[in-house]
């Protein structure tokens, strides 16, 4: 994953030549491998290169076309054959990345955002029409900041250099805390008012005085895929599934794979070795990392992934989160957290991580992260049902309710009252409890940013896309927000890969019966069902995986005194986020083992130990008095939202 950073002064000034020297120093951790620099006059653009495949050892960034539009991309296109035979003779089999997406952009301009199928982030300085272009992937596996202050624009796929060398201080985003104390927050929000993110699936265009948002592209929700027979729908699977884990096997060096005892990352080193294995990968090894807690009674993952490690005939690396860990994150080390997700001390699994895949030189890790979201990993029959209901389809929907309440042994008509619910606003039916926010949070807070604490749900529309659609793309957005949250790795650097949100794979789960995917008894049908004789079948047919909750306890416990200390003078409270003595009781319960939102605590707890570090960077954070000054970003000013139509 490598790095770019950018500054343009509209007004014409030249750029401080000192700042992009500072910025350099911050992104060299992340791009290791090389660098290139493009100034001139009131535009300068630092590429710092991570190199992953054969072809990215032959770009030169950033690029500086005949027509004088310079392109920064990082970024792996995964339907390269595609773009040349549409390209028609302008490039090579072996051209790079970068130059397919160049000409792309020459023959096309913004529309060929949508014809780029990968994990990528790019940037587009045009001279000509003094237009900035900032865009992302569909699913937003890639970072890609930018700051507006008056007449000049700051852009970067590392937070950092925004605050830091912004010249004056940011104030903390209330609704990106809300966000993180519960699902994630908003994909364009960064914790700071001023700096934004660039969403998923779409493209920002700044010239002078204007800023827009696109979207250049979505799933199609008219989109339909329907077989006649069970094999079919199997063999679609294993085919759509094969290409996605093919594509992120591009890499011109070993892979590592996170390797559980679960149904999403066995799948994955199943598919992957058999590809690899007749020679259709780029790389020749595929390594396998498993944590296992023998401890933790909720938590026995040794006995399936051995399962994968006989069946492939090779033994990964093994790392115990067993042993004792620091609890408390320490963001008061003097190094600058960006955002809740970095800093801390480093923990003994971590640094074993570190040393596993610098002795196997991995650079790109697979992650089974959405595996769950998108192939049926909650056995509910409420998306099935709510599309029988919008669809009028009520015989086969009296037929199913009587065989999924046998099932789920429930009475069918309160299976019938959870499908009708979801029609209807939360003020008529209720807030569902996992969605509810978290009792030690403040009223006034809660009120502010509901719709951050819920998660950014919204009550099903019962005319147009499907039900199951419409909750398909939701999972989704939750899935596209962890991503943007996540912390870029720079000792050593790697890049992270998903199979299982390529986009292809995406739309062909999206556009096939919801019946195929989940079944009464069979969560996961069609997975299962497809993957018999490539996935053992003690994980095929394992039980749904226990949430682990022991562990945090045991900590809390361990680190009590410390956090009882932090729970007298919490920022976050002093910020009318939390009230301190409610937490403190959580907190108590959990120490003696009670059922607690374990989840949200840990959240809590993270929040305000970030706080605390960010309160020590007085220049880069606007303070009050003593702590944060908090303002509500939900609508960026000056930004006008609209899909392309180009």
């Amino acid at each position: 994953m490598s790095a770019q950073f950018g500054k343009c002064n509209f007004d014409g000034k030249p750029v401080d030549s000192q700042e992009l020297d500072r910025a350099r120093s911050v992104l060299a951790p992340y791009g290791p491998d090389a660098e290139g620099i493009f100034c001139n006059s009131n535009v300068g653009i630092i590429y710092r290169a991570f190199y992953t495949t054969h072809e990215s050892r032959l770009e030169k960034q950033p690029h500086v076309a005949s027509s004088g539009v310079v392109t920064t991309w990082d970024g792996r296109l995964d339907n390269r054959s595609d773009l040349i035979h549409e390209l028609a003779g302008e490039l090579r089999d072996d051209s790079t990345d970068l130059s397919l997406v160049t000409a792309a952009y020459e023959r096309w301009g913004t529309e060929c955002f949508a014809k780029l199928a990968g994990d990528w982030a790019l940037s587009v300085w045009n001279p000509g029409e003094r237009s900035l272009i900032l865009a992302k992937d569909p699913i937003g596996t890639r970072h890609l900041y930018y700051s507006i202050d008056k007449n000049q624009i700051t852009w970067s796929t590392i937070l950092d250099p925004l605050v830091l060398f912004a010249g004056h201080a940011f104030a903390l985003c209330e609704e990106y805390i809300a966000g993180w104390l519960a699902f994630f927050p908003a994909t364009y929000l960064t914790p700071y008012a001023g700096i934004l993110s660039v969403p998923p699936s779409s493209f920002v265009l700044l010239r002078p005085g204007r800023h827009t948002i696109h979207k250049y592209w979505d799933f199609d929700p008219g989109n339909r895929i329907r077989h006649r027979t069970d094999a079919e729908y199997e063999e679609h699977f294993r085919d759509a599934f094969g290409k996605a884990v093919a594509r992120r096997l591009r890499s011109d060096s070993p892979i590592l794979a996170e390797l559980s005892g679960g149904m999403d990352s066995s799948s994955i080193v199943c598919i992957a070795d058999s590809i690899i294995a007749r020679g259709a990968a780029a790389t020749t090894r595929l390594d396998t990392l498993s944590y296992y807690n023998d401890s933790e009674p909720n938590w026995n993952e040794r006995p399936y992934f051995t399962k994968v490690e006989e069946l492939r005939g090779r033994e990964g690396c093994h790392v115990d989160v067993g042993k004792p860990e620091p609890f408390l994150l320490d963001f008061d080390s003097g190094r600058f957290a960006a955002t809740p997700a970095y800093g801390g001390p480093l923990t003994e699994s971590a640094r074993q991580f570190r040393e596993f895949i610098t002795l196997q030189g991995n650079r790109v890790v697979l992650s089974g992260i959405g595996g769950d979201e998108v192939t049926g990993g909650v056995p509910t029959p409420a998306l099935e049902l709510e599309d029988l209901l919008a669809r009028g389809r009520f015989r086969f929907l009296a037929h199913q309710l009587k065989i999924w309440a046998l099932q789920k042994r429930k009475p069918w008509f309160h299976l019938l009252l959870e499908a009708v619910r979801g029609f209807f606003p939360a003020s008529i039916v209720g807030v569902p409890k996992r969605r509810q926010p978290a009792p030690w949070l403040r009223r006034e807070f809660v009120e502010r940013n509901r719709n951050a604490l819920r998660g950014y749900e919204s009550r099903l529309r019962l005319f147009g896309p499907l039900p199951s659609f419409q909750e398909n793309l939701s999972a989704l957005d939750a899935v596209r927000r962890q991503l943007t949250c996540s912390a870029l790795p720079s000792t050593p650097t790697y890049e992270r890969r998903y199979p299982f949100l390529d986009r292809d794979l995406l739309e062909f789960l999206y556009a096939i019966p919801r019946y195929q995917i989940v079944r009464p008894g069979q969560r996961r049908s069609l997975m299962r069902r497809a993957l018999v004789g490539i996935v053992p079948d003690e994980i095929r047919d394992r039980k749904r995986k226990a949430f682990v909750s022991r562990t945090p306890m045991v900590a809390i416990s361990k680190d009590w005194t410390s956090l009882v200390e932090m729970t007298q003078q919490m920022i976050s409270s002093s910020l009318g986020v939390t009230d301190s003595k409610l937490l403190t009781e959580t907190l108590q319960n959990a120490r003696h083992g009670q059922e607690v939102p374990i989840i949200p605590l840990m959240r809590a707890l993270g929040i305000e130990y970030w706080l605390r570090g960010v309160s020590n960077q007085r220049g880069f954070i606007e303070l009050g008095s003593t702590v944060p000054i908090f303002v509500n970003c939900a609508t960026p000013t000056g930004i006008s939202a609209e899909k392309n139509q180009n």
